[in-house]
């Protein structure tokens, strides 16, 4: 007799809306105005209720940021693990997934950059988001035949500046007024791909 797949449990839905809710609220509150009290009554649970899951409104971003990039990071993983492809096709490839991300999540994007450098729980996540999209990054760039030495030019030095770099670029088109997403992942890529191909 088969298994059943296992139904999400009361818990990982009412964590889930918690974290629903708190992303539709970012999307018209800063987090300094952004209340436990909000969040809680928008998932539609009691406050008491929500300090089971998070201990602060903080950890409640710190944890919409994980979810959040985990199509990220997924995409990385699946990048690190795909040796056939073309290094060039890679990299567009992650660009464009991450510009998906930015489009769908901008508001969960924008606030792990502008709390990530007041809060070190959201800064953590969000670090540890670039920084390992830094290391798929450094074999795609490894793959393009760039040198893996310590220095400045190293393709470890340069994953780490370009993934920075594709973050801040993104995160200004996303301020925008315009909000062109599609135009700074152009100029993203049209960078990696000459640091790739001299």
């Amino acid at each position: 007799m088969g298994r059943r797949s296992a139904a999400p449990s009361k818990g990982d839905l009412r964590e889930r809306a918690l974290l629903d809710a708190a992303e539709e609220l970012l999307a018209h509150t800063s987090l300094e105005n952004l209340t436990v009290e909000a969040i809680a009554r928008k998932a539609g649970i009691s406050r008491g209720s929500l300090y089971f899951y998070f201990g602060s409104k903080h950890e409640v971003l710190a944890a919409l940021v994980e979810r959040t990039v985990r199509t990220i990071r997924a995409h990385a993983d699946a990048t690190a693990r795909d040796r056939s492809t073309p290094p060039v096709e890679a990299m567009e490839r992650a660009v464009r997934a991450t510009e998906e991300v930015w489009r769908a999540h901008g508001t969960v994007m924008r606030a792990a950059v502008d709390y990530s450098a007041l809060h070190p729980v959201v800064g953590a996540a969000w670090s540890e988001t670039v920084e390992r999209f830094a290391r798929t990054m450094t074999q795609v760039l490894r793959s393009a035949g760039i040198g893996d030495d310590d220095g400045p030019d190293g393709a470890s030095a340069l994953a780490d500046a370009l993934c920075w770099m594709t973050e801040r670029t993104f995160y200004r088109a996303a301020c925008a007024p315009d909000g062109d997403l599609g135009r700074a992942s152009t100029t993203i890529s049209g960078i990696w791909r000459k640091v790739m191909t001299g």
